[in-house]
């Protein structure tokens, strides 16, 4: 049986052909008999909260729970979308959350997963935001506020992070070498799975004098993406939108 790792569907309602391919596909044949399905963040453009009443959420948690209980196992990481989704969802939707930076034996190599933008050190602007919301009180006041005072919020951090990607080089948001390296050695291993930069490709190198690996995911902004470990075999596949 295959692991099954996705990220960065970035899921809305304004895209309803990929909320339809991303159920198709968790209702498919290939994630039934998977061992396991791993969702390395990203699985919503904006996540404004575990009692977001809207119907996207709600879909998304019928999906997941119905893998939940066919026997699959489905590991969920949060991203830089939905860093706010919590263990009342988690729960709710059969999934089973992951600090970003949890090492599993995936097929008997022990392997790193992280969202990866923590690994975009050179973007320094992204970095320092990034600290500020991820404190206990930034969460705790936002999810204070009402559910369309929060959607409007969200819909602003959506427009800022589009003009932040649309005026910083393409290199600056990509992995730093040096910080991959450093992930790799605090966590004593040699692979790395990640999504966040949009550009899937599986990256061999060395690392102290030792083979290493750099799989990145791709999203599902005009096609579906997945990466299917089998014993040995990696591969990085496309899924079309129907």
């Amino acid at each position: 049986m295959a692991t099954l790792l996705i990220a960065d569907l970035h899921l809305d309602p304004a895209r309803p052909r990929i909320t339809e391919l991303f159920e198709n596909y968790l209702a498919g044949d290939e994630v039934r008999r998977a061992d396991a399905l791993y969702i390395l963040g990203d699985l919503v453009e904006a996540w404004i909260g575990d009692d977001d009443d809207a119907e996207l959420p709600q879909r998304i948690a019928d999906a997941t729970r119905a893998v939940h209980d066919a026997g699959v196992p489905v590991y969920f990481m949060v991203g830089n979308r939905d860093f706010l989704l919590g263990e009342a969802y988690a729960a709710r939707a059969g999934m089973t959350l992951l600090d970003d930076g949890t090492v599993h034996d995936i097929h008997g190599r022990s392997t790193l997963l992280m969202h990866g933008d923590t690994l975009c050190t050179d973007d320094v602007a992204y970095q320092a935001v990034r600290k500020q919301v991820r404190t206990p009180q930034w969460q705790a006041q936002v999810l204070a506020m009402p559910l369309e005072a929060r959607r409007a919020f969200a819909a602003k951090a959506r427009a800022d992070s589009k003009a932040h990607t649309g005026s910083t080089m393409e290199s600056i948001m990509d992995v730093n070498a040096d910080a991959v390296a450093a992930a790799l050695r605090g966590a004593g291993v040699t692979r790395l799975i990640h999504g966040h930069t949009h550009r899937p490709a599986v990256h061999r190198f060395e690392l102290d004098g030792k083979p290493a690996e750099r799989i990145v995911l791709g999203d599902w902004y005009e096609q579906g993406s997945v990466l299917v470990v089998d014993g040995d075999h990696v591969e990085l596949r496309g899924l079309a939108v129907g």
